[in-house]
């Protein structure tokens, strides 16, 4: 079963994200950037659900440190922003993000993604 670390500061949008995945996918969550570092080192997902807005470090630092780090970089970074303004997808990838998803999250969407990046 693939991995997935979702990195979401706000509950109600993580326990949404668990609903819609735990079926298929073995789920981590983390609830700030620094945490979502820590838990990816630990445990090695698949894949990162990564909230670009986040306390303690945001999202764009925290993926820039993970897709630095050797041992980390091959892990696939989804960034999540409620932020739908032009450039702020372009910033996302220039982070170190594969791709990037508007919220409120279309579930279709999510569910095409991820089948295109964990098969």
């Amino acid at each position: 079963m693939k991995k997935i670390l979702i990195v979401e500061d706000v509950e109600l949008n993580t326990e949404l994200l668990v609903q819609l995945l735990e079926d298929d996918y073995e789920l981590i969550t983390a609830v700030d950037g620094q945490q979502s570092i820590a838990m990816a080192a630990q445990h090695m997902p698949d894949l990162i659900l990564m909230d670009m807005s986040l306390p303690v470090m945001d999202g764009y630092e925290a993926t820039q440190q993970i897709k630095a780090n050797p041992d980390l970089a091959a892990i696939l970074i989804i960034g999540l922003s409620a932020h739908a303004m032009s450039g702020d997808r372009e910033k996302a990838i220039a982070a170190g993000c594969d791709d990037y998803l508007t919220k409120p999250l279309d579930d279709d969407l999510l569910f095409d993604m991820l089948e295109k990046y964990l098969g």
